[in-house]
């Protein structure tokens, strides 16, 4: 079954918010449901990070076999994960951050979620973007 982009972006976020174990779990259940999934975990200063990041998720796309060896599958990819971290950029800057890359595709519908944890001094923010192509 193809499923729209809402119900593979919600695939998406719960692969970057899922811990370790959830994240096997729910593999297994989206993958039951035709929805390729993937995960990975990042972190780091946020300004020397973003190249990482985008690298981290083609790389966990492509051994997910979410997507082929193309350059537009691999730049599909790159640029969702960019557009998801260019939304909370604002919130990021200059600071330290940690969390996850969620990446899911059914059909034609591809989503990137990223999960970030900010830290500075003992306060803790959480922020997500998330963004949605078309392959």
């Amino acid at each position: 079954m193809k499923h729209n982009s809402l119900e593979t972006a919600k695939a998406a976020i719960k692969m970057s918010i899922s811990t370790r174990s959830e994240e096997k779990k729910l593999k297994k259940e989206f993958a039951a449901d035709n929805i390729n999934t993937a995960a990975v975990d990042f972190g780091g200063e946020f300004n020397k990070s973003i190249p990482e990041i985008i690298e981290r998720a083609v790389i966990a796309a492509k051994r997910e076999n979410i997507i082929d060896e193309s350059h537009v599958a691999q730049g599909a990819v790159a640029g969702a994960a960019h557009d998801a971290i260019a939304q909370i950029m604002p919130r990021t800057m200059g600071l330290n951050v940690g969390g996850k890359i969620g990446i899911a595709r059914s059909g034609e519908h591809m989503v990137v979620a990223v999960f970030f944890g900010v830290g500075m001094f003992n306060l803790n923010e959480v922020t997500v973007g998330l963004s949605h192509r078309s392959l």
